[in-house]
């Protein structure tokens, strides 16, 4: 361990290396604070991201156990000394569809999940969490390939089981941004490893389904992950599979296909407009009308090619976990800029 002679109050813990987990982990046992926050190493924080994520823990400390704020996308953004000096949209086209994504992700999927009272994730980029209860549920799980969302559940469910009132909230102000991976093979990796995580997670947990028990996590929130994360995408891959067979016996009805596929792309572009438009009219980070015409450009286009590829990359997600492939994946990042 190393203490900073400048700042007495900063240490540095150096330890043999066990994963993510087992490092965030040794920080937790030896943190001296009430809090404690994580934020990967890839990610930057706004100056006043901190505060705002600690805000309800100021206005209900004994209730509120964890926080999370936004993560949006660095690629594009102009970065000096560790500062966002001005916002930006990827010149890769693989990094602006997941600008789109992360805005819908966190301003149509978790905003309306904290409204329910029913958030289950917390992301690994940016968290606040109580030290005493993190420690009571015996921090992350080192086995786990998706340990943030791992550790959010299960509080839920350890809180929920001593009939404890508290507070898992989605801050939607404070901003992380996070370099995204620009090459298709990284991005395939990273999101099967997420869904073999997801699908791990779940199966763990599994105990929550339905259970009036865990309140709206059980009643709302483990559905939803259930029916839109895990087995969306595979419905989805598989209704592709079963058009085109039906189209090579001719047996498929053109006017009826035509229809279905028209309302899901229907209700995907209004659900990547709604982020858009909420990102617009409460945060204004992009503010440039040719990035705002950029992004709903974008929620019209992921719809043909690359959301069918991400099918195919749940499918391969499953199989690997099947297989009980535990893997992390090396995940090659092009840095931040400091020019």
């Amino acid at each position: 361990m190393y203490r900073s002679r400048d700042a007495p109050s900063v240490k540095v813990v150096d330890k043999e290396n066990g994963g993510r987990a087992d490092a965030v982990n040794a920080g937790i046992w030896l943190a001296e604070q009430p809090l404690f926050c994580t934020v990967d190493a890839d990610s930057i924080i706004d100056r006043d991201g901190l505060l705002q994520a600690v805000e309800p823990f100021l206005e209900q400390p004994e209730e509120t156990v964890a926080t999370g704020g936004t993560i949006r996308v660095a690629n594009g953004c102009t970065i000096e000394n560790g500062v966002i000096e001005s916002v930006g949209l990827p010149r890769n086209r693989l990094a602006g569809i997941q600008t789109m994504e992360y805005l819908r992700a966190f301003y149509s999927g978790r905003l309306g999940l904290d409204r329910l009272n029913a958030l289950m994730l917390i992301s690994g980029a940016f968290g606040v969490f109580r030290t005493d209860i993190v420690r009571e549920v015996g921090g992350y799980k080192t086995d786990s390939v998706t340990e943030d969302f791992e550790l959010t559940l299960r509080l839920h469910r350890y809180l929920c089981d001593q009939d404890r009132n508290y507070n898992v909230e989605f801050v939607p102000e404070p901003v992380v941004w996070t370099e995204v991976p620009e090459s298709r093979t990284a991005f395939s990796r990273q999101r099967r490893r997420w869904y073999r995580g997801l699908l791990d997670t779940m199966a763990r947990h599994r105990q929550v389904l339905g259970r009036r028990q865990y309140g709206s996590v059980g009643l709302f929130g483990y559905p939803a992950f259930l029916l839109a994360e895990v087995l969306g995408p595979l419905v989805e891959g598989l209704g592709y599979v079963v058009v085109a067979l039906a189209f090579a016996t001719g047996t498929a009805d053109v006017s009826f296909v035509f229809m279905y596929f028209s309302v899901t792309v229907g209700i995907g572009v209004f659900l990547s407009w709604f982020g858009v438009l909420s990102e617009v009219w409460s945060f204004r980070r992009y503010n440039r009308p040719k990035q705002v015409v950029r992004l709903l450009l974008i929620g019209v286009i992921e719809n043909f090619g690359f959301r069918q590829w991400k099918t195919l990359i749940a499918w391969r997600g499953l199989y690997e976990y099947i297989r009980g492939d535990t893997s992390w994946g090396e995940m090659k990042r092009s840095g931040f800029d400091t020019d």
